[in-house]
């Protein structure tokens, strides 16, 4: 890790430690994240992924339910030391598959995974960092992108448990067609919080020429 944001150092430390620890891997959040996941794959059965990389997975959610939907091998970017050691204990990545780091610097090869994806991260990012960010996950994704995050049609910043500058909203989909015009839109969907336990997630999956 060779640089660093407040935003960074926020998911870092105590906060993004607490956050690990709330963020619990409960049966009805396995069931909500499989019913996602399994509706985002059905538009890959072209050719299914083999690799997955989650750019900022914390303890694994979303690779968890991955791993029963899918015999592909799971990557993980992820900045907070407590998060990745969990990924590790229960064997949701190697140890070798695992690494610290920030979006905008992401230390696997070009197109490390069939399909790379962010859940809750790109709403972190502070803006001034979201062109590096996006660079870096379509470096390392070679056919599929998936985007699942919170939407708002135009930008905006909202204060994010008592602090600000932590959570930014905007049309992630529409940013990642305008900074890479090639890629094809596959699929977008939304995830009621008030049907599907998820917390009002917009959805998109792309394809890269």
């Amino acid at each position: 890790m060779t640089s660093s944001t407040p935003q960074a150092e926020f998911w870092r430390g105590d906060f993004g430690n607490a956050y690990t620890d709330r963020n619990v891997a409960s049966p009805a959040q396995m069931q909500a994240r499989l019913a996602l996941w399994s509706e985002i794959l059905s538009h890959t059965i072209s050719a299914p992924p083999a690799t997955i990389l989650e750019v900022g997975a914390n303890l694994g959610i979303n690779l968890r339910a991955l791993r029963l939907l899918s015999s592909a091998r799971c990557l993980a970017l992820e900045p907070n030391d407590k998060a990745r050691a969990i990924l590790v204990r229960d064997g949701v990545v190697a140890a070798e598959d695992v690494c610290g780091g920030l979006a905008s610097e992401i230390p696997f090869p070009d197109g490390a995974a069939d399909l790379a994806f962010t859940s809750g991260v790109l709403i972190h990012i502070h803006p001034d960092h979201l062109a590096a960010s996006l660079g870096e996950i379509h470096r390392c994704a070679r056919r599929w992108i998936a985007c699942v995050e919170y939407f708002s049609d135009k930008p905006e910043t909202i204060p994010y448990r008592g602090h600000e500058e932590r959570l930014f909203k905007r049309d992630f989909g529409g940013l990642w067609m305008d900074t890479f015009p090639d890629l094809r839109i596959v699929a977008y969907g939304f995830a009621w919080k008030r049907v599907t336990g998820l917390d009002n997630l917009t959805w998109w999956l792309f394809e890269k020429p």
